[in-house]
């Protein structure tokens, strides 16, 4: 049996709760208020694909692969995105709710976060090198052996990272986050 194949289609508001989602290649395919809540949405490969307003709140990405993907004002609550294929795993996000997801050991070189929530987000032994949060609430979100190279932070907020326990060579900070850099040493700065 072969896998379904969709190139440059069109979905507006469906609801794959309601309706089967179809797996297979989506290619240049444009998902508008969708939602994916708990889908399984496991083997498909998503290339060049725009999800604009939908909801992916704990959907399964079993080897699901997402290449130059761009997300705009979706909910992706509680994703294991460390369960997607990380063969050419590129994504970007705007305007989205990211909490509780995990990107544990994936590798997201110039990764685009902008004006995201990403709340208790898991990104230890993930590769950020040259990756750019822009306006972002890093609140709780926990950074352990993390690459952090070239790293962009300097809009960002509530973040709190270890120095010592991550790579931050060339990173940039703003001088109102570096508060953020020294949070383990329970100093006040005023």
């Amino acid at each position: 049996m072969h896998n379904a194949y969709f190139e440059e289609k069109k979905f507006y508001k469906t609801d794959f709760t309601a309706v089967a989602f179809v797996k297979g290649d989506y290619e240049n395919c444009g998902f508008m208020h969708c939602n994916f809540a708990g889908v399984d949405i496991g083997q498909v490969n998503f290339t060049d694909c725009l999800f604009t307003d939908c909801n992916f709140a704990l959907a399964l990405l079993n080897n699901t692969a997402f290449t130059e993907c761009r997300f705009v004002g979706c909910k992706l609550l509680g994703l294991h995105f460390e369960d997607c294929n990380q063969m050419l795993f590129t994504v970007g996000f705007e305007n989205c709710v990211l909490d509780l997801s995990s990107f544990y050991k994936l590798k997201m070189k110039s990764t685009a976060f902008t004006n995201s929530s990403l709340q208790e987000v898991d990104f230890t032994e993930a590769d950020l090198t040259a990756s750019v949060f822009e306006n972002c609430n890093l609140a709780r979100a926990i950074f352990d052996n993390t690459i952090l190279q070239k790293v962009d932070l300097r809009s960002s907020y509530n973040y709190s990272i270890d120095p010592e326990r991550n790579r931050l060579k060339k990173a940039k900070f703003s001088l109102a986050g570096v508060s953020g850099l020294l949070h383990k040493y329970d100093i006040d700065i005023e």
